[in-house]
């Protein structure tokens, strides 16, 4: 894994790279961004930077032996640990190595839900136990076999539980070129004494921008359904690339003529649609409703003055502007917490007839009697 491989973050790869060749590579880091941010991809092309034979100004070679081995995962310096679902006590993550190297070599944007499909996960809870940080510490005990750093990387540190306290130690005081990467997503999942005794890069969402560009450039995609899926994904990569598995039409329409039928009261109209949206499979109606949640909240936007920052092209956005002089805030927010709320009842494998009815049932009690929870989290009119 290369720094050039990676979408985005230029910021961050400098940071990287100007770290190792100033000599100011801190043993013990934090790499903490969300969901398909890249860490994880970060996390091993930082390694494999530091490792290499050939430095570049602004990345690896990629053709000496070092990183010959690390694009295969296979550098005896190189080590992993994450959460698997251990069928024995003394399971550890070279129990899965070989899931691990095909898993992330497939998906360098992977998320647990992903990891999963690749082992025998039958109803298990995911996590990292005792025996895997045992393994850590041997691993780390040792001095580096071919390169000048031996290197840990900890996928989804928020899975050790108090086991991870035998960590410390390692961590605080690792043997001479030892680096430990943790790559997480919840700061406040991790334990307290893990999280001071490390150096904190913070890793932001990828922008729209650079997700369009690469949904345009490496898979093909027109730059109507890039922008869309950008859109959506709302900076997530792993997002984004699950949606190019499904229908990426466009949802506007669809979506714009549902909330007529519902500000219009049309009972007969209202089921048709609930027919059209329970054919359309899961993933599809939660991207139907994460769009919304998306669309309405641009229109917020729009009200607020803000149009500079708003992302949608230009009939959307014509659309948007007409919507947001009749949705108050108030309504606004309404309409997003029953979307939202759909979304997650839709993961759950809510009954999606029953589901949509019950929903264009609230956004009229919304749209028409302008009827919202109350709460200080809605903004008066």
């Amino acid at each position: 894994m290369q720094f050039k491989d990676i979408i985005g973050q230029q910021a961050i790869k400098q940071r990287l790279i100007t770290s190792v060749n100033e000599n100011r590579v801190s043993h013990a880091q934090l790499f903490l961004g969300p969901e398909g941010a890249g860490g994880l991809a970060l996390a091993v092309a930082y390694a494999q930077y530091l490792s290499c034979g050939d430095k570049r100004p602004d990345d690896s070679c990629g053709e000496c032996a070092s990183c010959r081995k690390y694009q295969k995962l296979m550098h005896p310096d190189l080590h992993f640990s994450y959460p698997f679902f251990a069928k024995h006590k003394d399971d550890t993550a070279l129990t899965f190595i070989e899931q691990w190297r095909d898993a992330f070599t497939a998906h360098p944007y992977i998320n647990l839900d992903i990891w999963r499909g690749y082992l025998d996960a039958e109803n298990k809870q995911a996590n990292i136990n005792i025996a895997e940080c045992h393994q850590i510490i041997k691993k780390l005990s040792f001095k580096p076999f071919e390169s000048a750093y031996k290197v840990l990387i900890l996928w989804l540190p928020e899975y050790l539980d108090k086991e991870g306290n035998a960590l410390l130690k390692m961590i605080e005081e690792p043997q001479p070129n030892t680096l430990f990467i943790l790559v997480a997503q919840n700061q406040d999942q991790i334990l307290n004494t893990i999280l001071s005794r490390t150096q904190l890069v913070k890793i932001p969402c990828l922008n729209y921008g650079d997700i369009k560009a690469e949904l345009e450039n490496k898979h093909h995609q027109t730059e109507t359904a890039a922008s869309g899926i950008a859109y959506l994904s709302n900076g997530n990569m792993t997002e984004a690339l699950a949606m190019l598995q499904h229908d990426t039409k466009s949802y506007h329409a669809l979506f714009v003529q549902w909330l007529r039928y519902c500000f219009g009261n049309k009972g007969l109209d209202i089921l048709k649609f609930v027919d059209q949206a329970a054919k359309m499979g899961r993933e599809n109606q939660k991207n139907f409703l994460r769009y919304g949640t998306s669309f309405i909240r641009e229109c917020t936007l729009l009200r607020a003055g803000a149009e500079r920052i708003v992302k949608l092209p230009g009939q959307e956005m014509e659309t948007a502007k007409k919507m947001s002089a009749v949705i108050s805030n108030a309504m606004a927010q309404g309409i997003i917490t029953e979307l939202e709320k759909a979304h997650y009842h839709i993961e759950r494998n809510a009954n999606p007839k029953i589901l949509f009815l019950d929903v264009s049932l609230q956004i009229i009690k919304v749209l028409n009697l302008k009827t919202v929870p109350a709460g200080n989290h809605y903004i008066p009119n």
